[in-house]
């Protein structure tokens, strides 16, 4: 996990965090790096930018650093939490607006950062074939 990530995240939701790596046979280190999060899977290397926090008025700064890693890593995501639809329609917007194509990189859109965490790992797990 990104050093400066965790410095943005309310205790308990790094607490579920470390629990939920825990239990899916992960472990948190904290790095400064770029992307938020990067798993380790059979080898392979699989990077995530997650927005926790989707600002409809500060959206360059996230798509310039989609726009940088993206290059970077030839398995990388980007995970938001679009809790509503004002910020769905916003998101939806600047995806354009910004020139992103379609699954490069693969957006994942969720609901709340639970659902959001759970999706990384998900992915991870998929991307790696880990067991």
């Amino acid at each position: 996990m990104r050093n400066a990530s965790k410095g943005e995240q309310h205790p308990s939701f790094i607490d579920f965090i470390s629990a939920f790596l825990s239990a899916n046979s992960y472990r948190l280190n904290l790095v400064p790096i770029s992307p938020d999060f990067i798993f380790n899977c059979g080898g392979l290397s699989v990077a995530f930018i997650f927005v926790t926090n989707w600002d409809c008025n500060n959206v360059a700064s996230i798509f310039n650093r989609v726009q940088k890693l993206k290059t970077q890593f030839s398995r990388f995501y980007v995970v938001i939490a679009l809790p509503t639809k004002e910020k769905i329609d916003s998101f939806t917007q600047s995806y354009f607006k910004f020139g992103m194509v379609i699954g490069k990189p693969t957006f994942v859109p969720v609901m709340d950062l639970e659902m959001g965490f759970e999706k990384m790992v998900k992915i991870a797990h998929s991307s790696g074939g880990k067991n």
